[in-house]
């Protein structure tokens, strides 16, 4: 099997799958539970939480435990946006956001915020330009995607960060979900006050999130009925996928420089050799993307029969992002990018781990062509 379709879902590290066995066999009683057994497992989310803390060197007390993504980036963006609504009504992200910020966006809109879309280039990169001069004195949070779910590009959270903390009313939400353990950010040199990350993109399991909350930030919750995660999470804690997921975390960590470099090998083979293929154009940007995405486009031909041709040979890639796969349609993401409906539409996207080999990229690229080959002659 060659899976390429890791930023939709990575397989579990089998240490994962084991610390999450052990936790739930052996730390099952409720944390809230004054006994203990449930002291123990509250101390085991003591000890997750210190851990995750100190590989993304923040506080403990700025970590928040959450379901995935999705979550997170709900969380933040309305968090922030309800609980500090009297200080001004303007928003500001991108037009190439996630769907989880971007229909937060939306939602907002809907019931009054005034929110600016800020416009990418070719590559799929924001104006830091456009950025100051859209910033307000009403401007209450800036919620910007590090890499791109879809095409891998990077965008300078850095700078945009140092252009935002100009401004004191304004938040600065980082959507991570991509960059986490791929591409290096520093919180506090980005000077970032909200990140979301998702466990199952990094050998976790589904289900698991890290939301950092900078301290003295304060959110409006989403769920309330408990005191769990700072008052900002009801609900009994997901313990053995807490745990679990710091597991993925240092051990992805642990792994970070040798497979990163290894994936950048890849990503340059893959790039040279699609750009030799007749009909394929490469919708990933050369520089400014990170080393595990390429997407790219085959004209005249619909993704997702290409995408089940090399599922034939156990080859596994996908459209666009897994939450909006089965949408069928231009990607929002490319149009924005200034590319024509056609190609938006017929996008496939490849994406690695570590674990992919420069073996299993030449494989790929011999069955693609394989597969572009004989799809062409069935459509003449």
């Amino acid at each position: 099997m060659i899976y390429f379709d890791n930023s939709a879902t990575t397989k579990p590290f089998k240490e994962v799958l084991d610390t999450y066995v052990t936790v739930s066999e052996n730390y099952f009683a409720n944390p809230s539970s004054i006994h203990c057994k449930g002291g123990e497992t509250e101390r085991l989310i003591h000890q997750a939480r210190k851990m995750t803390a100190s590989l993304l060197h923040v506080k403990p007390s700025e970590i928040i435990f959450t379901s995935g993504g999705t979550e997170g980036n709900n969380l933040a963006i309305k968090g922030i946006a309800l609980k500090h609504s009297e200080r001004g009504k303007h928003l500001i992200t991108t037009m190439t956001e996630h769907a989880a910020t971007f229909e937060s966006f939306k939602y907002l809109e809907s019931i009054g915020f005034d929110v600016t879309y800020l416009p990418v280039d070719e590559k799929g990169r924001i104006s830091l330009e456009k950025l100051e001069k859209s910033m307000r004195k009403d401007t209450i949070l800036v919620s910007i995607m590090h890499v791109n779910n879809e095409v891998g590009t990077i965008q300078p959270i850095l700078e945009a960060g140092n252009i935002i903390r100009k401004y004191p009313k304004a938040f600065f939400h980082v959507d991570n979900v991509q960059g986490i353990t791929k591409v290096p950010l520093s919180l506090k040199e980005a000077h970032i006050d909200l990140c979301t990350m998702s466990g199952h993109k990094f050998h976790g399991l589904k289900g698991t999130g890290i939301l950092y909350v900078r301290e003295g930030v304060t959110l409006s919750p989403l769920f309330t009925g408990g005191s769990q995660e700072g008052k900002l999470r009801a609900g009994t804690e997901n313990v053995a996928g807490i745990v679990a997921t710091v597991k993925a975390l240092r051990m992805s960590f642990d792994q970070m420089k040798p497979g990163v470099k290894k994936m950048e090998q890849i990503k340059r083979f893959l790039i040279n050799e699609l750009s030799h293929i007749p009909g394929v154009l490469v919708n990933t940007p050369e520089t400014y993307s990170a080393p595990h995405i390429v997407n790219f486009s085959v004209e005249n031909m619909k993704p997702e029969v290409l995408i089940h041709s090399l599922e034939e040979n156990n080859v596994f890639v996908s459209t666009r992002s897994a939450c909006s796969s089965k949408q069928g349609g231009a990607s929002r993401v490319l149009v924005a990018m200034g590319f024509n409906e056609t190609r938006a539409t017929n996008a496939i996207r490849i994406s690695l781990a570590y674990q992919n080999t420069m073996e299993e990229a030449e494989r790929f690229i011999e069955l693609l062509k394989e597969s572009i080959s004989k799809l062409q002659e069935v459509m003449r």
